[in-house]
């Protein structure tokens, strides 16, 4: 345990603490069980060791990695043991989705060690867990996504303003200092490098690349039990997709391509989704509650279309892209049935250029028109890069 108190300590000198996200003051960091979960790159192991740099006693707490291999000959439960046995009060473990019936030993622990707190960061895909021990009346559970153009603009630029409601954007009421900036310029270097932390370090895309590659070639595989095979053509769905977005995915000449079952290609899709890679856009043919079929294939969000496509992207792919992976991480967005690109609760909105017209929506109640490079509102016109202010 020596060894992982010191490379505990050693990342926790490494830990900047000058911007924390938006989630750390939502998360109950007291509670006995904490998850929070996100796309590989997002900044997770970040967040807790943060935490632990301004908020926790160090001489109490520990944070290891799920795949250290100190895991090689102990358990979980062991280390648990012998760390509550010296004092210890918290243990945070980082990449659990990495360690072998890690639900099954989590809640040993839990119900063990009533003095230890424990946390964990884990993929998204960690939601389609089935079977092993149940964690849902143990845990409180949180989602850590991408940057927002906002968190972007603080980190990056230095320019640091408040979250604001889709309610405030409709209305107009956006707070941005015009007089030193351009939002719209600001905007495009976002979409190229801003949504993952790590934008300002060199090699950005290859640093990306070798993200998707690892998300791809061990983290589903591994959490699936795929084989080889399986896996290579997970690889390969991905990279038809990224040059076909947004696309309505046709799931038998998907197969067809790809040679496997058509069930098999829906899996491969929800896959790919939990673990961050791309949106499934589904209908609104059963309302929120149960959401309807799968109507439209996007990215996850505009780096990846850099990073993964042939080609400079489509400038509608963007918009729309952008508008989805922002929105979503609210709130449930659909397409929508009535007109409209996407239905947000009881919102319509149509996504396009600055020359963009409200015809296909103007009969619409609640319905609008959000236009890639408009610095203002106009009456029913609202500008894409305010959106990337809510949250």
């Amino acid at each position: 345990m020596d060894a992982l108190i010191r490379t505990f300590k050693m990342r926790l000198e490494e830990t900047p603490t000058g911007y924390v996200r938006y989630l750390h003051n939502e998360i109950s960091w007291g509670s006995r069980l904490v998850a929070i979960l996100g796309a590989r790159g997002v900044g997770k192991s970040t967040l807790v060791l943060q935490h632990i740099k301004l908020h926790e006693d160090i001489n109490t707490t520990l944070y290891i990695a799920a795949d250290d291999i100190y895991f090689s000959t102990h358990t979980l439960v062991e280390l648990a043991a012998k760390f509550y046995q010296e004092g210890g009060k918290a243990l945070y473990i980082d990449e659990i989705h990495k360690y072998r019936n890690w639900s099954t030993e989590i809640k040993n622990i839990y119900d063990t060690w009533s003095g230890l707190r424990i946390g964990y960061t884990g993929s998204s895909i960690l939601d389609l867990e089935k079977g092993g021990a149940d964690l849902s009346r143990r845990k409180l559970e949180y989602r850590l996504p991408g940057l927002s153009f906002r968190e972007f603009l603080i980190i990056g630029k230095g320019i640091v303003l408040p979250v604001h409601s889709i309610e405030q954007i409709i209305a107009g009421r956006i707070e941005f200092p015009y007089k030193e900036h351009r939002p719209i310029a600001l905007f495009k270097e976002y979409l190229r490098e801003g949504y993952y932390p790590y934008f300002r370090e060199d090699g950005y895309y290859l640093r990306l690349k070798t993200v998707i590659n690892q998300v791809v070639e061990n983290d589903i595989p591994a959490f699936a039990e795929m084989n080889v095979s399986t896996a290579q053509k997970l690889k390969k769905l991905l990279y038809i997709i990224a040059q076909s977005v947004p696309f309505k995915p046709n799931y038998s000449k998907l197969a067809r391509d790809l040679d496997i079952n058509r069930n098999t290609v829906a899996d491969l899709m929800v896959y790919l989704e939990k673990a961050g890679l791309i949106n499934l856009l589904r209908d609104d043919t059963h309302g929120i509650a149960s959401l309807g079929k799968v109507d439209k294939v996007y990215l996850n969000n505009t780096n990846l279309a850099y990073a993964i496509s042939d080609s400079i992207p489509d400038v509608g792919n963007l918009r729309e892209t952008v508008f989805l992976s922002l929105l979503a991480q609210l709130q449930p967005v659909t397409s929508s049935s009535v007109g409209g690109d996407f239905r947000v609760g009881d919102f319509i909105f149509e996504v396009g250029g600055k020359n963009k017209t409200g015809r296909q929506i103007k009969d619409i109640p609640n319905s609008y028109v959000v236009k890639d490079d408009i610095e203002h509102k106009g009456w029913k016109d609202l500008p894409l890069w305010a959106f990337g202010l809510i949250y």
